[in-house]
């Protein structure tokens, strides 16, 4: 025997020891013991003889004429894990679960396509939803019942219900999951508008101003509970108001901005934001991290810091950064998903937010003699308490007011808040950490890279750029196909999942904007390659946009088409913009007339309802207003464009070059002992100027 072949044998010995010892230290052990998913794994020791969804799961739905309880998550849900212990490790649920169904677990997360078709369907069926998020399906994936959270006996009296429908009339189960179906059909349908012009600045003045009247012009966000930060709506908002020069739309931004960055949304101690507060003034989170969130709103607090250099938003910026390197970053430079709104709290039981509340004597016990000052800042009073004698650190006055309420200024205020912050962080280091999800996902590493290039154009940190870099490196590396494509996930060192739009999206955007700061032209390249693998493979020729999930993929109930902008924009908007930004740098006629149909065809609901198309709004500015192609050539190129990255330009691209260099833009523009900067607006170029001073005169909203 070789050596290799003893170290293989070796390996797989101890390998099935080793699964052999898991499997007895418990009662239960089901098929989601061989997945990657950290929420699937949660799941492997439920009595519950959980499936992962793949079509060995479904052909034996389909063998033993068994309906399917589909059941999808993801790691960070709360309710998720509540849900489990009432029901799914209760071994009289599983009985019935068992018997009766083939039970599939999906995290969401890993399968964004399957999640968007049972989504909509209980939207359909009880006009809301969430997670858990609990299907009844035919054998054949149709689905025909749903609900999110369900309480044990009601689990078990419901599923009983379903089956004995199922069993004795067939006929009516199966003609409510075919008008289903038609209706999951029908609200994906979009129509090819290539008869209309693209919306104009009043029309979209219109339906801003239908939209503005949910906001909290107090508080910031809409006037409502729970409130998400939602990223994508400030970015456009920032932008409109900007080139529009609408100052109340400002205004609503800085004060969202400001009060998402005083709330307990904001981990004041550890930086990041968690995702969304469950009252109306930022206060107490929902208290999961997630890196989509935190990946968007850097590049959001980098670009409003960029407009309005307000410190405040520079210093989220900053310690968000830190906290995704510290909590979330793999040794690969790659981006984990998120952490747990649970962790263990001293009782030795669960519990949300035990890693992040205090209480006032333990404050009082680390912080000495500056606790009277901390009490003040954040709030340890009747406006910052939680429940339970638990405080959530909230401001909601500023270092001017807070100074001169304790006679002192402002330097020396910071200096105070600052150490002990860093007192409280050393003792939260010693609680219990809350659970990681510990799966890599493409289109999120895309949000997040993305997000890294914005804080380094914005606020000029090489360390920002040096690790853009080496996470695009990863996601070359380690998360792209044989074929040019991409994959979905990354975990221990595998890769699984065939990318879906969202990754491909999120990926050109995040290089595009990688190119527009290092100038190398590979980023560019690879986001062109990415752009026509996704016009080959996901292009829907009917309607003008593109599916979510590749024709190469096995067919589920629906082919999704994703134009709805949510927490994450949808990945048809950012891919219409991508096509746009790089039709101006590539002088690519046909990029831009795709994205001119795709915006038409999305264009009619805007006046109605703005909050989820803010994304394509975006877009609308870009062909309403001025836009500009910069090029700088010289030796000085990287010092010159550098200059332009302090302010706030969001109706350019920017390309540069020593010398030399294919893209037209910035052909024969070369002059010896000169570096200068081109304004062109559709491929039409003003006189070259010498200073950035001269750009931004020639530059206008």
């Amino acid at each position: 025997m070789s050596f290799f072949r003893y170290l293989l044998l070796l390996f797989f010995t101890l390998n099935g020891l080793a699964q052999k010892t898991q499997q007895m230290t418990h009662t239960y052990t089901n098929a989601l013991i061989h997945e990657t998913s950290p929420y699937l794994l949660q799941h492997a020791h439920n009595p519950v003889n959980w499936q992962a969804w793949n079509v060995e799961s479904l052909k034996t739905a389909q063998t033993e004429n068994k309906l399917l309880l589909i059941s999808i998550g993801y790691a960070a849900c709360h309710w998720c894990h509540v849900m489990e212990h009432e029901c799914f490790e209760d071994e009289e649920v599983a009985e019935v679960m068992n018997q009766n169904f083939i039970n599939i677990k999906v995290d969401r997360e890993e399968r964004p396509d399957i999640d968007q078709i049972y989504m909509d369907a209980i939207q359909i069926m009880t006009g809301s939803g969430g997670w858990p998020l609990n299907i009844v399906a035919l054998p054949d994936g149709r689905p025909f019942w749903g609900a999110t959270y369900v309480k044990k006996d009601n689990w078990i009296k419901v599923l009983e219900q379903l089956n004995d429908l199922y069993q004795k009339n067939p006929s009516k189960v199966l003609e409510y999951a075919q008008n289903l179906v038609e209706g999951l059909q029908a609200i994906n349908l979009v129509e090819n508008q290539s008869n209309l012009d693209i919306i104009n600045s009043r029309d979209l003045g219109v339906g801003i101003k239908q939209w503005s009247q949910f906001f909290d012009k107090k508080m910031g966000g809409y006037r409502r509970a729970p409130k998400f930060m939602m990223p994508v709506n400030l970015n456009f908002l920032l932008h409109y108001g900007t080139v529009e020069k609408d100052q109340e739309i400002l205004d609503y931004v800085n004060t969202s901005l400001t009060k998402m960055a005083w709330g307990g949304i904001f981990d004041h101690v550890g930086g990041g934001f968690s995702r969304y507060s469950v009252d109306a003034k930022w206060h107490v989170p929902h208290f999961e991290k997630m890196l989509y969130d935190n990946g968007q709103l850097i590049s959001l607090y980098a670009k409003a810091y960029a407009s309005s250099q307000n410190e405040l938003y520079r210093s989220v910026v900053e310690k968000t950064i830190q906290f995704v390197k510290k909590e979330l970053m793999a040794e690969n430079f790659g981006f984990y998903s998120s952490l747990d709104a649970d962790s263990i709290n001293e009782s030795g039981g669960l519990e949300e937010g035990a890693y992040y509340v205090w209480q006032e004597d333990e404050l009082k016990s680390i912080l000495g003699k500056d606790f009277p000052v901390f009490k003040d800042y954040f709030n340890i009073n009747s406006y910052g308490h939680w429940e339970h004698g638990n405080y959530v650190l909230i401001r909601d006055e500023t270092d001017v007011e807070i100074a001169k309420k304790h006679g002192t200024d402002q330097k020396h205020l910071k200096t105070v808040i600052a150490n002990c912050l860093q007192l409280l962080e050393n003792r939260r280091s010693k609680k219990n950490r809350p659970r990681l999800d510990d799966k890599i996902l493409t289109s999120w590493n895309g949000l997040m890279l993305r997000g890294l290039v914005d804080a380094y154009r914005y606020l000029g940190k090489k360390e920002y750029l040096d690790l853009a870099l080496k996470n695009a490196k990863f996601i070359e590396s380690e998360l792209t196909k044989e074929d040019g494509g991409l994959y979905h996930n990354h975990k221990n060192g595998i890769s699984t999942i065939n990318g879906y739009l969202e990754d491909y999206a999120s990926i050109i955007d995040a290089f595009i904007g990688l190119y527009e700061t290092t100038f190398e032209e590979r980023w560019l390249s690879r986001a062109q390659e990415l752009t026509d693998y996704c016009l080959e493979n996901f292009k829907d020729e009917v309607s003008g946009l593109f599916f979510f999930t590749s024709r190469k993929e096995p067919r589920l109930v629906r082919r999704t088409l994703e134009t709805s902008d949510n927490v994450i924009p949808a990945s048809n908007s950012i891919m219409a913009k991508n096509l746009f930004r790089l039709s101006k740098i590539l002088f690519e006629a046909n990029y831009e007339d795709i994205a001119q149909q795709m915006l038409k065809n999305i264009q009619g609901n805007f006046e109605k309802n703005a909050q989820s198309h803010a994304n394509w709004m975006q877009l609308a500015l870009y062909f309403n207003n001025p836009f500009y192609e910069v090029a700088v050539v010289g030796e000085q190129y990287q010092e010159k464009a550098k200059e332009l990255y302090a302010s706030y330009l969001p109706n350019i691209v920017l390309a540069a070059a020593k010398r030399d260099s294919k893209l037209m833009l910035l052909q024969n523009r070369f002059k010896p002992k000169e570096t200068l900067y081109y304004v062109c607006e559709h491929g039409s170029c003003k006189l070259p100027v010498l200073q950035s001073k001269e750009v931004l005169t020639q530059i206008q909203f």
